[in-house]
């Protein structure tokens, strides 16, 4: 069976996080569909669901503008499984702390948006991560932490003592980048872990 999964493309890197999701099912000998979602009315039709990071106040206002976020909100009713990165995490925190953001409120975490610094202040770096079994490559480009976790809230990662990637239910998010590097676990993680 195909599964069909959707990348939120209103904002970042939507071809890079396509080619992991392709490379995480190959190597589960699964076959995926994968859409680009810039309207609503295609997450429904979604098995799995990727949020890519970008500007986290701009995603947000998009999502709401086109209707997308209520359909990501039955997404993660209906326990199908999402990959947050980066902004995507911020976007489905609980609180961002920052009320120009207007969260899904999907994710029991409360976010430090750009905890890392600026641009200019990016590095990659290798992380041991709960489910590898071998450090990831992180990339954390104008990265979020995670201040505080829900009861319910898996902490899979930390870099400098602060939380970067955190499991909820079927929900995975990372405060850094996965889709940057030629590594597919994260999204194996995320989507075929089970399978």
């Amino acid at each position: 069976m195909t599964l069909t999964a959707g990348v939120i493309a209103v904002q970042g890197d939507v071809s890079e996080h396509a080619a992991a999701i392709e490379k995480a099912a190959a190597r589960h000998d699964r076959t995926v569909e994968v859409v680009t979602i810039r309207d609503a009315g295609l997450v429904p039709d979604c098995d799995l669901l990727l949020i890519p990071g970008g500007e986290s106040t701009t995603i947000s206002t998009l999502l709401a503008e086109e209707g997308i976020d209520e359909e990501i909100r039955a997404h993660a009713a209906a326990d199908k499984p999402i990959l947050a990165t980066c902004a995507g995490l911020i976007v489905l925190a609980a609180d961002a702390k920052d009320d120009r953001v207007a969260t899904l409120d999907l994710l029991d975490v409360t976010v430090d948006r750009n905890a890392f610094g600026r641009q200019a202040d990016s590095f990659q770096t290798p992380l041991d991560l709960t489910g590898l079994d071998s450090p990831f490559p992180a990339v954390f480009i104008r990265a979020p932490a995670i201040d505080s976790v829900g009861p319910d809230v898996s902490v899979l990662a930390q870099w400098d003592d602060r939380v970067v990637a955190v499991q909820d239910g079927p929900i995975v998010a990372t405060a850094f980048h996965p889709e940057l590097t030629e590594d597919a676990r994260i999204h194996e993680l995320a989507f075929f872990a089970e399978g």
